[in-house]
């Protein structure tokens, strides 16, 4: 069935106000929103690269695509100095934005969250409520195909600055991803905890557990031969324990300085 420009405008509608979401957890397990990524990549059909200049900002995209507007009563800070949202992106209220920063078309982004300063999150990628994306990270995002889950950052964890989570990852309820880790689908994570890997789910994509608490870290690339004698070895992201009082109370001081 043809996606129409009344369709179209209908769903980004929906997905701003968040009636509307690209993907939902259903009975514990996230599910994607195949027809509404449908209807995004439709838009890209539907309309014609078209001049949408603000300011001393030139853009240059599809018609169907224009930056987002926003007013006070959504309830969102949008501080000044760059930053740009994307048509078909839900932003919270309560929701902080610092500049510059960038949210693609899809995105979902939760109560309380605050996206800092040179921060991205990519088309589609779902961030909770009460979750702090620290400076320089990317959220990666997902178009096509269509039914490939998206990047999911769930309730309450906390991602450090210049992190990134990329390919369909799930950081699950309160974990703490610490500044400069890197998780793709392709990484295996270390629980020093227990010590085995975490590695692809059944649907292919790493699953960060509820409450983790992750920092980088680094594997031996042999386990015998030149390079183990050379000492060389590959990154590995490892979980170091699991979210406690003293873990929460040093992230609560975010809440404070806001």
């Amino acid at each position: 069935m043809e996606i129409g420009l009344k369709e179209f405008n209908e769903t980004l509608d929906a997905l701003e106000k968040g009636q509307l979401r690209v993907a939902e957890k259903v009975d514990g397990v996230w599910k994607v929103n195949t027809h509404v990524k449908e209807v995004i990549l439709a838009g890209f059909k539907l309309g014609a690269v078209k001049e949408m200049s603000q300011g001393q900002f030139s853009y240059f995209d599809k018609e169907t695509f224009p930056v987002r507007q926003f007013s006070a009563q959504d309830g969102v800070r949008i501080v000044p100095g760059g930053s740009s949202i994307r048509r078909g992106a839900y932003l919270a209220p309560g929701s902080i934005v610092m500049p510059p920063a960038y949210v693609n078309v899809g995105a979902y982004v939760g109560e309380g969250t605050m996206v800092d300063s040179h921060v991205t999150i990519g088309s589609c990628a779902q961030v909770g409520k009460r979750i702090h994306i620290s400076a320089s990270t990317q959220i990666g995002g997902v178009l096509e195909p269509a039914g490939a889950l998206p990047t999911i950052i769930e309730d309450d964890a906390f991602v450090g600055g210049n992190c990134g989570i990329y390919e369909g990852t799930i950081v699950e309820e309160g974990a703490v991803i610490a500044s400069g880790v890197i998780i793709t689908s392709s990484t295996a994570i270390f629980d020093a905890t227990t010590g085995e890997f975490i590695r692809r789910n059944a649907d292919g994509r790493i699953v960060v557990p509820k409450g983790a608490v992750v920092v980088s870290g680094s594997k031996p690339i042999v386990r015998d031969g030149k390079a183990l004698e050379s000492g060389v070895h590959l990154y590995c992201p490892v979980i170091v324990k699991y979210r406690d009082a003293k873990t929460a109370g040093s992230i609560h001081l975010e809440d404070l300085l806001r």
